[in-house]
């Protein structure tokens, strides 16, 4: 009885280490035409004789997977197209061309070919939701997810269907913090951005404005913005108000935080976020500066932009990738401030699904997209900040246009904030939303949002505690 258990135990630890050596091949974990390590090694590392091992490696070069040299080792061979390994990439449909994904995944199947991945781009609109089912349905290995993202799978229970992920020290900390649940990271960054204007620099000539600095407030651009206005022909001054990588900006600029009292209630009336949003309404108020255009999406900002039709945007850096090919003179200026010049940070990084079957592929992929390597070719060849700093700090012959204040996002570090430093969860964001586009659309009046707001805040709270429960 003794022998036949030790036999099935033989058995078991053969098949381990076919299968693990199998798996790192087809994870790229063993490189093509690197060489398995010694049979001795291979002996303690799966606690078989040399002949099982040798046996267990006869079995790898039949199926195509090692080639065996003698008195040099064995060799890792490219598999057949049958057995390379698939890994779906999940990521916003207009993410592409803006990081010039196709040529990156170019050179990751030629480093690993036999990787193949198959991109999957999803709508804009309900994204969390989207990856959610995707991930839980296991359709995608790996993701894009940006903080805002990442966020809704926190609020709504949904981390466990992001792998844990090593930490890399060459990427900036605040890129990574945000990502973070208790002791495990769990989305590796790969770019981001500030909220920033964009301007027209041949509008500012021909209407003799100065250029926006640091020292504006919102009034210095909006006065300057009726200047740029040309009637029937363009507008100073443009944004998508419903975005809400947009209009909380000015309630971060108010200088503090929603706080509920010792009764766990809301008391906004006379606050400064209300006088914040107040300000903004009074600004958005003049129509020869500002159009009031029924938007369908975030992207009609980039658009008017692009066509000429208004001077100044809020926007990122990520849009910049839109002009590359444009003949506009562009550059990039700090947000004015209210309070204090707080600008909102958005960081997009890249997930593994936990539930993967290829999760091995899958982190190989994350790792190449946030290399040096790899962060250093955006780098050169976008307008993209990449979460690598070495990358970022590289100084060389440029391969294409850069507006001469690219690199101003240094400087406002100090200034980048993240949404929920407003104290509020993206539920209770959402929840209030309508009544502020109201308010600012001219529609409601400060006393009567607030009362709103106080009510909606509360509802909201209670809701998603139960939700997430």
């Amino acid at each position: 009885m003794q022998k036949r258990l030790s036999r099935k135990h033989f058995r078991a630890r053969l098949e381990v280490m076919i299968g693990t050596l199998r798996q790192e091949i087809l994870s790229g974990k063993l490189a093509i035409g690197s060489y398995l390590p010694s049979e001795s090694d291979l002996e303690k590392r799966f606690e078989l004789s040399n002949a099982s091992v040798r046996s267990g490696l006869k079995v790898l070069v039949e199926e195509g997977f090692i080639e065996k040299i003698p008195r040099v080792g064995n060799k890792v061979l490219s598999p057949s197209s049958e057995q390379k390994t698939v890994i779906k990439f999940g990521y916003v449909h207009s993410f592409a061309r803006l990081v010039e994904m196709e040529e990156l995944l170019a050179e990751f199947s030629r480093q690993f070919p036999h990787i193949v991945v198959q991109p999957i781009e999803l709508p804009s609109s309900s994204y969390s939701k989207s990856l959610k089912h995707y991930m839980e349905s296991e359709i995608l290995d790996v993701v894009l997810i940006n903080n805002n993202n990442f966020q809704d799978f926190v609020e709504n229970g949904c981390t466990h269907l992001l792998e844990p992920i090593e930490q890399v020290d060459d990427l900036y900390p605040f890129l990574t913090q945000p990502f973070r649940q208790g002791d495990n990271t769990q989305v590796r960054p790969f770019n981001y951005s500030p909220v920033v204007l964009c301007y027209n620099k041949k509008h500012f000539e021909q209407s003799q404005v100065p250029l926006p600095d640091s020292s504006w407030a919102w009034s210095d651009l909006f006065k300057y913005g009726q200047q740029l206005s040309v009637k029937n022909e363009r507008f100073g001054f443009y944004f998508y108000m419903p975005s809400r990588n947009r209009w909380p900006i000015f309630m971060l600029q108010s200088g503090t935080s929603f706080q509920t009292d010792e009764n766990g209630n809301y008391r906004l009336r006379g606050s400064k976020i209300i006088e914040s949003l107040e300000a903004c309404r009074e600004l958005l108020a003049m129509t020869d500066v500002f159009p009031r255009i029924l938007s369908e999406s975030d992207a009609d900002a980039e658009a008017l932009f692009l066509e000429g039709k208004v001077s100044v945007i809020m926007t990122t850096y990520f849009f910049l990738n839109q002009l590359r090919d444009s003949n506009i003179s562009f550059d990039v200026s700090p947000l004015p401030g209210l309070q204090d010049t707080s600008t909102l940070l958005i960081i997009n990084g890249l997930a593994v699904n936990s539930r993967s079957s290829n999760k091995e592929a899958a982190k190989l992929l994350v790792d190449f997209l946030s290399s040096y390597e790899i962060q250093l070719l955006l780098r050169r060849k976008t307008l993209n900040i990449t979460a690598h700093r070495h990358a970022m700090e590289w100084e060389g012959e440029e391969s294409l246009y850069r507006p001469s204040r690219f690199f101003l996002y240094k400087e406002i570090f100090p200034t980048l904030r993240l949404i929920t430093e407003l104290g509020l969860s993206n539920y209770q964001l959402k929840s209030i939303q309508r009544d502020i586009m109201l308010f600012l659309s001219g529609l409601q009046n400060s006393d009567v949002l607030s009362a709103k707001l106080e009510q909606l805040l509360i509802e909201a709270k209670e809701s998603n505690i139960i939700q997430s429960s």
